[in-house]
């Protein structure tokens, strides 16, 4: 879903064709039993809005979802990715 006129999370622009919400723990691991351990149903449902360039690298970097719900379920742990944090200061300095 694009959010027009929000800014990415991660690269801090505001693209001319919106955000898309990125699950920071992917809808595949809701019906998992670890995952409904270890979250709240409203942490699992917490989203952030990424440009489409950050969402695609997110999902690059972190092919796996669970390893993406597991070791990257915050903004902040998603920034601590080295991958990540490379993309997205080269993306800050995008048009």
């Amino acid at each position: 879903m694009n959010n027009p006129a929000t800014v990415c999370a991660l690269c801090f622009r505001l693209p001319k064709r919106g955000t898309t919400e990125h699950h920071l723990i992917p809808r595949t691991c809701h019906s998992n039993k670890w995952f409904k351990k270890n979250f709240s149903r409203e942490q699992m449902q917490t989203t952030v809005s990424l440009c489409r360039d950050c969402h695609n690298a997110v999902h690059k970097f972190v092919p796996k979802e669970k390893e993406l719900g597991r070791h990257f379920y915050s903004l902040d742990l998603l920034k601590s990715h080295p991958q990540i944090a490379k993309f997205a200061a080269w993306a800050s300095k995008q048009k």
